[in-house]
């Protein structure tokens, strides 16, 4: 009965000391798991808080195909590659100065004027159509 006793003391205490450990390091860690005796717990992920509130919306068809077009024609890229919303300027080949081109291109296709601050925030086609389209309703109004 001492060794059941002592058995279950060490176990708990192991269990106890490994619960510990994970409590004290969760802060660095993306994902924990803490096992017990013969029962697991479903892993807890965690997430990053985003630092401030964003609401997005999708710009219409119509800007996201010409942003596209005028993307492909900045970079030379041939008309089959593929070029989508989802696309980054940074793979489809832009540096830095073709990011600027592509601005200065989409400024004077849509007619608008778009901030220093506001063109560094730009990393994706419909990064570019949503700005565009902001900024076409904020002139229009």
């Amino acid at each position: 009965m001492a060794s059941s006793i002592a058995g279950s003391f060490i176990s708990t205490r192991t269990c106890s000391l490994h619960q510990n450990r994970a409590t004290a390091a969760i802060s660095s860690l993306k994902s924990v798991s803490l096992p017990s005796q013969r029962m697991l717990f479903p892993s807890v992920r965690l997430q990053p808080m985003p630092q401030r509130f964003r609401v997005s919306c999708a710009a219409k068809k119509e800007t996201v195909d010409k942003v596209c077009a005028i993307v492909r024609k900045q970079l030379a890229l041939p008309e089959e590659s593929p070029v989508t919303g989802e696309s980054k300027f940074s793979q489809l080949g832009a540096d830095s100065l073709d990011t600027v081109e592509i601005v200065m291109g989409l400024e004077e296709a849509f007619g608008i004027s778009v901030e220093e601050e506001s063109a560094q925030t730009i990393a994706t086609v419909q990064d570019a159509a949503d700005l565009i389209e902001k900024l076409v309703e904020t002139s229009n109004a």
